[in-house]
């Protein structure tokens, strides 16, 4: 079993925008980001607090990206 490695929210960021997403606004520490193709997610910025598991989840279902294919782009 592998582990996954903990991401910051900048991290995220940087890894989403080699997917192609970029970042349309920013509210507070809110970072929204679409696709050319519609797809969107919102992640949130908080220095270098992690995001968790869960919400990690959520963003790659929200943006259709496998674990494996966002560990590619780390």
């Amino acid at each position: 079993m592998t582990t996954f490695p903990s991401l910051t929210g900048s991290s995220l960021l940087k890894a989403l925008r080699k997917f192609g997403f970029e970042v349309i606004r920013i509210k507070g520490s809110h970072h929204f980001l679409q696709h050319h193709d519609g797809r969107c997610t919102v992640v949130p910025v908080h220095g270098n607090e992690t995001v968790g598991k869960g919400l990690l989840a959520k963003i790659l279902r929200d943006c259709d990206i496998t674990k494996d294919e966002l560990q590619e782009y780390l």
